[in-house]
């Protein structure tokens, strides 16, 4: 099996499960929508979750699998499993003991972090936010071995249970808000235990298929190996590199703090939605190519390199284009249907769309930064990402500042998306001149075909919103029959000029769903 056929199926299973997870995390937020809305107790929660999930970003899946998996791979073209999982256990250990010290240290200070962060937090909604974050804040003990254990995984070739983990999560969440949050005397503590349940579950699921492999944590292995010295060396500057996007976020929740209650939650909601097509194809390429691309960099190869990066960008482009012009021509029929109930209000619904038009924008950007990212990662180049993403960081901060007077928390939405299209352009800028062997005009045409047919889907879906009129007053079955209805009519729109103008790509994407 070449390279892009295994790129395809990993691709395709991690697809899969991610779609599974994002329907079950739409499910989680309605429930989230409809018992809390968006107010100070929301706020609250959606600032304390955050922080976890920033560091997950930060030390899990954004830097720490993305640094190991080289390594690994390496240790295992060169010295063979046994040494391999030498250094594994290794990085098992000696990752335990900095979790503990992470933790102890995020539940003293969360005071000073929920100040830092939401500066706009003061009283009963400063105080829940801060109780919120020490109960949850053990959850990143969890995700960064569910992290660890991902890496050893997808090296070996196995990408299901770690790309099923967040299902977990979600069912804890869910879990926390329907069982646990009736017995609270303050109900929105009960989502933070779930949080807690969901990352004990998420690192269980992965022990016995650790074990299938030959993986087993009480077989020997020094505290410290030499491997560990290379995750540390491409870990340190990548934490700021691979999690850019995070980090913009973060920025952006703490100028919302600023703005009028439900700014955060508009925001939060806004992402969620952004959040799936990211998630099920860009996340999921960029977790799949990462071991071929570090397979190849080992060897040296550098055509084969860049074939496997010019076909997983083409591929990235051709679903992420028609899905931010969807979500801009679709957004508030979406919200509407997703979250407009209970709590959620019409203005809710339409300050959430507000904010979805301005992060869809930078829906293509987010994604492929995700796979040019992994391309340095693979290189073993860490400091190239990390100055393009400092200057991305400056940029968001700067243009978030600048818009949020006049545009509210849109505003703040506009400049991630801004901030990471600024970040894209950098950092394809910097791999042209480090590898020879992309063929980039492949990749432009290709991304010209996936516009030209985005637009033609567009014309037909404005038309269809003036013969058939959709918003938040509409019935929930009704509203529900419009944008399934829209979203097919866009798809096979797509897919008839895809077949016209992009074969191959159509036929990539087919064979990724078959494959799954």
């Amino acid at each position: 099996m070449n390279e892009n056929r295994k790129v395809t199926k990993a691709a395709g299973i991690i697809g899969i499960a991610t779609f599974s997870s994002r329907i079950l995390g739409f499910v989680r937020d309605m429930i989230l929508a409809w018992f809390f809305g968006a107010g100070k107790l929301s706020d609250a929660f959606f600032v304390a979750f955050r922080i976890p999930n920033l560091l997950r970003r930060l030390l899990a899946e954004g830097t720490l699998t993305m640094a190991f998996i080289p390594v690994f791979a390496e240790y295992l073209q060169k010295d063979g499993r046994q040494e391999a999982f030498k250094m594994a256990r290794s990085a098992v250990r000696v990752l335990s003991a900095i979790l503990v010290v992470v933790t102890l240290a995020g539940v003293a200070g969360a005071p000073l972090l929920i100040y830092a962060i939401a500066p706009g937090f003061t009283g009963e909604t400063y105080d829940i936010t801060v109780l919120l974050t020490r109960i949850m804040f053990p959850y990143i003990f969890f995700i960064c071995l569910v992290a660890l254990a991902m890496g050893i995984l997808n090296t070996m070739g196995h990408f299901a249970a770690p790309a099923f983990a967040p299902v977990l999560l979600n069912i804890g969440i869910i879990a926390g808000a329907l069982i646990f949050a009736p017995l609270m005397d303050t109900a929105i503590i009960g989502l933070a235990v779930g949080v807690i349940i969901g990352g004990l579950l998420q690192i269980l699921l992965q022990y016995p298929f650790l074990v299938k492999k030959g993986f087993k944590f009480w077989e020997k292995a020094p505290w410290y190996h030499p491997g560990i010295k290379k995750i540390a060396v491409l870990m340190g500057p990548a934490v700021f590199g691979a999690a850019v996007y995070q980090i913009n976020i973060l920025v952006g929740t703490m100028l919302a703090s600023l703005l009028p209650e439900g700014s955060v939650s508009y925001l939060y909601y806004s992402d969620r939605l952004v959040q799936f097509p990211l998630g099920i194809f860009a996340i999921s390429m960029s977790v799949a190519i990462l071991p071929s691309l570090s397979r190849q960099a080992a060897a040296n190869d550098v055509a084969a390199l860049g074939n496997t990066f010019s076909y997983a960008m083409r591929l990235i482009f051709f679903i992420t284009i028609p899905s931010t012009a969807g979500l801009i021509l679709l957004r508030e029929p979406i919200v509407a249907l997703l979250f407009g109930r209970g709590e959620f209000d019409a203005m809710s619904i339409s300050m959430t769309a507000y904010a979805l038009f301005y992060y869809a924008v930078g829906l293509c950007a987010f994604s492929a930064v995700r796979i040019v990212v992994s391309m340095f990662y693979a290189l073993q180049d860490t400091k190239t990402p990390v100055k393009m993403a400092t200057i991305s960081i400056i940029a968001n901060i700067a243009l978030g500042i600048a818009l949020m007077g006049p545009m509210k928390h849109g505003g703040l939405a506009l400049a991630t998306s801004l901030a990471s299209i600024i970040n894209f352009i950098l950092l394809t800028n910097a791999l042209r001149h480090k590898l020879k062997g992309v063929d980039w005009k492949k990749i432009v045409v290709s991304a010209s075909k996936s516009v030209i047919s985005s637009i033609l889907m567009g014309i037909v879906l404005v038309g269809g919103q003036h013969a058939f009129p959709a918003n938040h007053q509409d019935s929930t079955l009704a509203l529900m029959f419009y944008v399934i209805f829209a979203i097919i009519t866009g798809a096979v729109i797509y897919m008839i000029s895809s077949l016209i103008l992009q074969k191959n790509e159509l036929k990539a994407v087919a064979k990724m769903v078959k494959k799954s």
